[in-house]
């Protein structure tokens, strides 16, 4: 017989769940307002709904895009990362702005270091795909 193959743990597991993630998150975003890598960011969230309604949204859909609760889906019906971003002009500044944020947000918080670095490929791949303009 077979022994039943073991599921590894989801990025929102190794993170360490609900907290960690919502301090990652803060940390994004106190970083996206502050720092001098983060305007690039910071000017595309003044153009919308704002940074305090991002925090939140940010947190619901990485719950469900790390592997854990589907907040986001659940409460919009999709969790489709281009369309929610499709009205969005994102560019190569952006996407590097949002990159060394988040970098930074990981090294604010407790993440181990080979976790961050496993988070860091995720989001560098879902950030690549969302350009949708050359410059």
């Amino acid at each position: 017989m077979n022994a039943p193959s073991m599921k590894p743990p989801s990025m929102f597991q190794q993170i360490g769940g609900e907290v960690p993630l919502r301090r990652l998150v803060n940390a994004f975003y106190d970083i996206v307002e502050t720092h001098p890598d983060g305007e690039p960011v910071h000017k595309l969230h003044q153009e919308g709904f704002g940074v305090a309604h991002l925090r939140e949204a940010q947190f619901e859909f990485l719950c469900g895009f790390l592997g854990g609760p589907r907040y986001y889906a659940e409460r919009m019906g999709h969790s489709n990362l281009r369309q929610m971003h499709a009205h969005v002009a994102i560019g190569q500044a952006e996407v590097v702005s949002w990159l060394r944020c988040m970098v930074h947000a990981i090294e604010a918080t407790d993440i181990p270091t080979d976790v961050g670095v496993r988070l860091m490929q995720h989001f560098t791949r879902a950030a690549e795909a969302l350009k949708n303009r050359d410059h």
